[in-house]
């Protein structure tokens, strides 16, 4: 049997994190999904840019990536940013640019190493670049990065200090599982369940309040750290149904094989149902309706756009036809975001024997898999309210 050593939501701040380095299961080798829909997405990206004030140039003009992770992800998206708004300075006519400054943000446990080595090198950094050079510098970069450990559910900057705020496949992982979800004496208590897909009213209520609650906190700080005339570009796993038991993809991805591998260890006596009971996913993914009270409610912030956004499969399959390739694509696409919480509770050993019962159960329904296993987004653009 493996220890009853349950991670609890104080740890979860230190442990969650994608799985880093650059090994087979590494987010960075297993975020090209991801990378498709944000690209899919650019042109609501730069609406949203043309939004944003632009000031004079000798004040530096500051960029953020909340839930950064540690792929090459975050680098793309930050360099499409600040090449949009170097071109809406020379739109103007400004013949100097401001300097720029990214800040990539996430939580203390994330890979930040790996991220620093993808950096590219600076432009023409013993001295003031160019427009020019800027637009026309590829493998390089035109801004100064830093890290910021934390939770984007708290402040992280300075009051008024940043212009655009991004975000995307981060805010629907909650800061912490609702209490009431693993009590044994509460009607919301997940008996039998890893995920809330297809679980009771009351728990998956609990998620409800506890994602908007998050996003409340969220909103709040930023609405203290944004500059007058600010934006910020959100996207986030997304559900069409108005029923929050049915997560849509992310209940595919966490609430069916995922699910199952867990009882096989149940029942081959590796762990116990309390074991399983005791773990569950953080992650709640809203419904449009669920997303607009939140902001609403804050007030700080004008909504210029927020849509359901169909985002396609979370899988990259070289060979759709290969069963055992799909099977594998899933195993590791979920391994690679929650294998650090799933090594946590059970430990290195057991998680390897769970993710391969995700791989050989994924296998057998290869076909479905493909079919069904599609992802929606909540995409927000939103400017700081005056």
């Amino acid at each position: 049997m493996a220890n009853d050593v349950v991670v609890s939501n104080m740890d979860l701040e230190k442990l969650l994190s994608m799985k880093g380095g650059k090994g087979e299961a590494s987010y960075a080798n297993n975020s090209q999904a991801q990378a498709m829909h944000a690209k899919s997405m650019h042109h609501l990206l730069k609406e949203t840019l043309d939004k944003v004030e632009l000031h004079a140039p000798d004040t530096p003009f500051v960029v953020v990536d909340l839930g950064c992770s540690c792929g090459t992800n975050t680098l793309n998206v930050v360099d499409v940013i600040i090449k949009h708004i170097i071109k809406r300075y020379e739109a103007i006519g400004c013949d100097e640019q401001p300097e720029f400054s990214a800040f990539f943000s996430d939580l203390p446990s994330n890979d930040f190493n790996t991220l620093f080595q993808l950096l590219p090198p600076l432009v023409n950094n013993s001295g003031v670049s160019t427009m020019e050079e800027c637009l026309a510098a590829n493998n390089h970069r035109s801004y100064f990065a830093a890290g910021v450990p934390g939770s984007f559910y708290r402040r992280l900057f300075p009051a008024r200090s940043i212009d655009v705020f991004h975000s995307a496949f981060s805010l629907h992982w909650l800061s912490q599982i609702p209490e009431c979800v693993l009590d044994k004496r509460s009607s919301a208590y997940n008996k039998g369940r890893v995920y809330i897909h297809g679980a009771g009213e009351s728990t998956t209520n609990a998620y409800k309040k506890q994602f908007q609650t998050d996003l409340a906190g969220f909103l709040s700080a930023r609405s203290v750290e944004m500059k007058r005339g600010g934006s910020m570009f959100l996207v986030c796993l997304g559900r069409t149904s108005a029923d929050p038991t049915d997560q849509g993809g992310a209940g595919l991805l966490f609430g069916t094989h995922f699910q199952d591998a867990w009882d096989d260890l149940v029942q081959e006596g590796l762990i116990s149902c309390e074991k399983r009971d005791s773990f569950n996913i953080p992650v709640y993914a809203p419904s449009l309706q669920d997303f607009k009270e939140v902001v609403e409610a804050n007030g700080s912030f004008v909504i210029n756009k927020l849509e359901v956004f169909k985002g396609g499969s979370p899988l990259v399959v070289n060979q759709p036809d290969d069963a055992t390739e799909v099977g594998r694509a899933l195993a590791i696409s979920c391994r690679s975001v929650s294998g650090v919480l799933v090594d946590a509770h059970i430990g290195d050993k057991l998680s390897d024997h769970l993710f391969l019962r995700v791989e050989k159960r994924a296998a057998t329904n290869a076909k479905d898999l493909l079919d069904k296993l599609q992802f929606f987004h909540i995409v927000a653009s939103l400017s700081f309210a005056r």
